[in-house]
């Protein structure tokens, strides 16, 4: 019986040991760095939900009840066009111009504020179950997360939901703030850590893992709160901006392999 017993353990360690590298494997991608090429100033007092940007204007929606607030500048000039703040409790997240509507999402109020995307004015609301993330536009339709690792496609007028998926792999990842790129993939900040996440939103890939750690020098205080949170492409270019809660810099930076 011992030697049975011996025998029972060890194949249960191997079973382990091969199981564990099979998942190991399904969470492994392509490794990617961040290469900073220019950086810009930051409202420290900003927590940024979510950055998008339209032609030539950067619009960025901040949160915390009775701070939340979404707003609209010249990317270039950084010289603010327009301003609006959530009344409390709303609690600001992610943002998206769709055609000629911003959607501005709410974490855990169930509301999305449809905006004029030029004056920022609510145009109307609407209600959706769970949480509210991140939001980007693709291919006519919004793409939203709520902090799991499935993203939720909406119809970009009715906000009506349209269709879902998991990710393949990396299953454990908190999918935040969105960026949907010009090559068809969701970029997603994977919350509270500083990795990124490249998502083939048709099929679930997790296409490349970018790690963003560094930014910020360890002479900036940063508390659990202040994660890496915010991420657009800069049109036409292969450059992102990334930005940060509360971080008193945004970085300009392109996706390079480690």
């Amino acid at each position: 019986m011992k030697r049975n017993r011996r025998t029972l353990a060890i194949g249960v360690l191997v079973g382990l040991v091969i199981w564990g590298g099979c998942a190991a494997a399904e969470d492994a991608s392509p490794a990617m760095n961040v290469e900073v090429v220019a950086t810009r100033s930051h409202d420290p007092r900003a927590f940024t939900q979510g950055l998008e940007i339209d032609g030539d204007v950067l619009y960025e929606g901040t949160g915390l009840s009775g701070a939340s607030s979404v707003r609209a500048t010249n990317r270039d000039t950084g010289a603010e066009l327009a301003r609006v703040e959530l009344p409390a409790p709303y609690f600001g997240e992610g943002l998206t111009v769709a055609g000629n509507i911003l959607w501005q999402l709410t974490w855990q109020d169930h509301t999305a504020f449809a905006r004029d995307p030029r004056t920022l004015a609510e145009v109307g609301r609407v209600s959706y179950e769970g949480e509210g993330w991140g939001l980007c536009t693709r291919k006519g339709r919004l793409v939203m997360s709520n902090g799991t690792d499935t993203l939720t496609f909406r119809d970009p007028v009715t906000f009506a939901p349209t269709g879902s998926i998991r990710l393949t792999s990396n299953q454990s990842a908190r999918l935040n703030e969105l960026d949907c790129a010009e090559d068809g993939s969701v970029y997603a900040n994977d919350w509270p850590s500083d990795h990124i996440l490249r998502i083939d939103p048709d099929t679930g890939e997790v296409l490349d893992l970018i790690n963003a750690s560094g930014l910020l020098p360890p002479t900036v205080p940063r508390t659990s709160q202040d994660t890496l949170n915010g991420i657009a492409q800069i049109p036409g270019t292969d450059r992102f901006l990334l930005a940060g809660k509360n971080w008193p810099t945004t970085f300009e930076v392109r996706f390079v392999p480690a």
